[in-house]
């Protein structure tokens, strides 16, 4: 069996008893960074064998936790935070697995994309996901433009570093809607701003952002 667990983004105590009971009955856990996922492990008191399985090695590990499900093992995929196969390793494994009969279920958790969508106070019946965008300005404005007409709420990754710049492209692409930034979801400086996208960038003309944000942006209103 190919167990998909969900891991907290940032919380320790949003792991759900059946993650628990999942991770201490497997075989092996299929970590994106078996150092994070040990800690993670040791934590909770929990000695399994590792073996890495990320973006750089999706290929070769991927064939080989296929062998170990083939043989009867049973195989745990975990990223650093969050869920498995969205903006991280764990699609093309679940197809693989898929195709060759192999039963797939995943441990359902904590989502930086459901938790930042409900915190935004924009609608939330109808939303699109998009990941994080490309890096550059010129393809990420085509990137963003994509969804300029669509009615549903847009939600996206993005870094520190890259803030600012997407908003200054968001702002162009979409004209000055609601927008909520939601940033370091569950930890200790949970922040969820919200307000127009000129608003939200004027939040940082004098202060640089930091961790990992969730930008969300009502989408088109008639």
């Amino acid at each position: 069996m190919l167990y998909l667990v969900a891991t907290p983004i940032g919380n320790l105590g949003d792991i759900t008893l059946r993650a628990l009971e999942t991770l201490r009955q497997v075989d092996v856990v299929a970590s994106e960074d078996t150092r994070k996922t040990g800690r993670l492990l040791q934590h909770f008191e929990i000695q399994k064998r590792q073996i890495a399985f990320h973006e750089h090695n999706e290929d070769k590990a991927g064939a080989k936790i296929m062998g170990l499900l083939a043989e009867g093992k049973s195989v745990a995929v975990v990223t650093n935070a969050g869920t498995p196969g969205i903006s991280d390793p764990g699609y093309t494994l679940v197809r693989q697995a898929v195709a060759e009969n192999i039963p797939v279920t995943m441990i359902p958790g904590a989502s930086a994309v459901v938790m930042a969508l409900v915190l935004s106070g924009l609608p939330a019946h109808s939303f699109i996901f998009r990941g994080f965008p490309p890096r550059k300005s010129g393809k990420r404005r085509r990137f963003m433009a994509e969804d300029a007409e669509s009615p549903h709420t847009l939600i996206f990754y993005e870094s520190p570093y890259r803030l600012k710049a997407f908003l200054e492209d968001a702002l162009a692409v979409y004209g000055d809607r609601p927008a909520a930034l939601a940033n370091e979801l569950t930890k200790l400086y949970e922040s969820v701003q919200r307000g127009t996208l000129s608003e939200l960038l004027a939040l940082f003309a004098e202060e640089e952002p930091r961790g990992e944000y969730v930008v969300v942006i009502e989408g088109l209103t008639s």
